[in-house]
């Protein structure tokens, strides 16, 4: 009896070593681990080791706290058996799992974690180099805990990255809370990692370059009319980019002569592919400290042009400075008639009309504008009168740019349009 009772008690103390060795540790605050380096003793060189394996120490840490209590429980099973003699198997299990649960809790977790809090330097001192010879000891069975437990984390963090934009998607529908504003902002944060370069670039049609063999009155006048900070070069033509034009790196010659050799200034274009992921091309800009890529298809020639103002702007909305023109893409010629830009993206036009943003799905096939939408259903080249009907809705050319569609008038049925595949 009086073997078993001693034993006890050093069981309790070695699961009181272990709960605040764990407690004092992870409690060691910066300026600690400044001293424990400072002072370099044996101790805390021990200290030292077991930080810098920290998966390590807490398998260790739990493989020796739970041995050592199932031991407690088992032992403590059998004094009370030869202590008293229950004639309830009921009250007998409930008796020893109070009195064996409080004394664990006790003076197992609650007093030498709360010691160890306190003076968190002073406990790790104490216990570093035993517990580091136990480390050695549990090594083979840690290193499996720790395999194990890295594979599951692993499994569990990539099935979280993969349900998390669903998860976020389907919050946002349900929200009441926010304002328009804010629930696009956080839309926009949502689909941002699904949105390719192709989506959202300024095509080629409407990227403003100027040619290199320009001569300076005309650079500046391109840079004037534009109001743009940088500006694609070519030589020859768009698929050819020779370098992007920095405004600011004409400022200091901007009373030059006509003749001036403004092209000497380009810096290198940087290009990218449309299929990449505007996330992956944002942290690029970063990296690079570029404002502007030039994007190419698989044979090098110029599809478009994507600034980092067309990236933020995916998140924020519509960003106006001092040099932009209030001008809107589309107006209103009655209750159910409007005019709208051809390069309108059907995502806009939708918000602004008010129809299902799934109405086009079934007809637009790769299309993302209103002039892309018409082209994809007539399977035709449009001219300026030319018309089509899709979902009851009248679109009709009224305007065009050469070959492409400038101007589209929008007759929208008098009852409100439903999507049919909804």
């Amino acid at each position: 009896m009086i073997v078993s009772l001693v034993a006890l008690l050093v069981l309790i103390c070695i699961s009181a070593f272990a709960s605040g060795s764990e407690t004092a540790l992870f409690s060691l605050s910066p300026s600690d681990i400044k001293t424990v380096k400072k002072r370099g003793s044996k101790s805390d060189n021990a200290i030292l080791k077991l930080l810098s394996s920290e998966d390590y120490m807490l398998a260790t840490i739990l493989i020796l706290n739970n041995l050592v209590n199932i031991i407690i429980v088992v032992l403590s099973n059998n004094i009370i058996d030869s202590l008293v003699e229950f004639h309830s198997t009921g009250w007998e299990f409930v008796v020893k799992t109070i009195l064996v649960t409080f004394i664990l809790l006790l003076f197992g977790e609650i007093i030498p974690k709360v010691a160890a809090s306190h003076m968190p330097l002073r406990f790790a001192s104490l216990i570093a180099v035993p517990l580091l010879s136990v480390k050695s000891l549990f090594k083979p069975l840690s290193w499996v805990l720790v395999r194990l437990g890295d594979r599951f984390n692993r499994r569990a963090a990539k099935k979280h990255e993969n349900i998390s934009i669903d998860e976020l998607s389907d919050a946002l529908e349900i929200t009441q809370s926010q304002s328009q504003e804010e629930k696009k902002m956080l839309t926009g944060i949502v689909d941002f990692v699904n949105t390719n370069v192709e989506d959202i670039m300024r095509p080629r049609m409407d990227i403003t370059a100027v040619s290199v063999e320009s001569d300076f009155n005309a650079v500046r006048k391109i840079i004037v009319e534009s109001g743009f900070s940088r500006i694609p070069a070519y030589r020859d033509n768009i698929d050819n980019i020779a370098g992007i034009l920095y405004v600011k790196d004409m400022l200091p010659f901007i009373n030059e002569g006509n003749d001036f050799p403004w092209w000497e200034h380009l810096r290198a274009p940087y290009y990218i592919p449309e299929h990449k992921k505007i996330n992956s091309l944002l942290e690029e800009f970063q990296s690079h400290k570029v404002h502007m890529a030039i994007v190419v298809d698989e044979y090098g020639s110029t599809l478009g042009l994507l600034s980092l103002e067309d990236i933020l702007e995916e998140i924020v909305g519509e960003i106006t400075d001092e040099s932009d023109h209030e001008e809107s893409f589309y107006r209103k010629l009655g209750d159910t008639t409007f005019l709208f830009d051809g390069k309108t993206h059907i995502g806009d036009f939708t918000e602004v009309t008010g129809l299902e943003d799934t109405l086009f799905d079934d007809v637009k096939g790769q299309a993302e504008t209103i002039a892309g939408l018409m082209l994809e259903i007539k399977r035709d080249f449009l001219k300026k009168g030319d018309s089509i009907t899709t979902h009851n809705i009248l679109f009709t050319v009224e305007a065009m740019d050469g070959r492409r569609i400038d101007k589209v008038k929008v007759v929208l049925p008098k009852a409100p349009v439903s999507d049919p595949h909804a």
